[in-house]
């Protein structure tokens, strides 16, 4: 994001975005359900939480993902202070979802299908400790699911490197800032989102064996 945001693909910007438009119509839209007693939570990280958010909530049992921040040291940190690599924090999603519709082993699974786990501090063109990916487990059973899914990519050989996604206890989230959430559903021609999260969205959407929301 940041730079990126005014100058990517400028060229090509107005056809995309008529595409955008278009393309639109497959972009899950913010959750219209208030929080329900008992719903499970988990905490992902996977470069910009804009797309992150879409990944998550496209799926059946997902009632909401939260942008926010979490793996830093700053008490309520800004967008800004995150951007400045100083707070320690990374841009995360918190999913909220109904564990009979979809398991914690299915939303892993989706995280790693949905990004390059292999990328240390970056995630395609956003770079910086702010992008890296996590998870950050509640329960030792998490933790688990989480290891035995970064083995099986490791043990396929898909990647030329290892996974080096954070594996963590999850500490504090914090709730980004409003402007950020349902970023990409709100701002669907906007240049960042127009070539890059909705293409990066299509393209798990279309290769993902999950159960997606109509």
């Amino acid at each position: 994001m940041k730079i990126l945001i005014s100058t990517i693909l400028s060229l090509t910007l107005f056809a995309s975005c008529s595409n955008a438009q278009k393309k639109a119509n497959t972009i899950p839209p913010p959750a219209s359900s208030k929080p329900v007693k008992g719903e499970s939570v988990a905490t992902f990280a996977e470069g910009c939480f804009w797309h992150a958010e879409i990944i998550f909530q496209s799926l059946v049992g997902v009632r909401d993902a939260v942008s926010g921040y979490a793996g830093g040291t700053t008490v309520n940190p800004t967008y800004e202070e995150v951007s400045s690599q100083t707070t320690g924090h990374t841009e995360t999603v918190q999913i909220y979802y109904d564990s009979t519709k979809i398991s914690y082993a299915t939303l892993v699974q989706a995280l790693f299908a949905s990004m390059d786990p292999t990328q240390l501090n970056k995630q395609g063109n956003d770079v910086g400790p702010e992008y890296r990916s996590a998870v950050f487990y509640r329960t030792e059973a998490e933790k688990n699911i989480v290891l035995a899914e970064i083995k099986k990519i490791n043990d396929s050989k898909k990647y030329k490197k290892k996974v080096v996604t954070e594996v963590t206890a999850f500490s504090k989230f914090y709730t980004a800032e409003d402007y950020h959430q349902e970023y990409v559903y709100n701002h669907p021609t906007q240049g960042y989102v127009a070539n890059v999260s909705i293409p990066e969205y299509l393209k798990f959407r279309a290769e993902f064996k999950g159960n997606f929301k109509k």
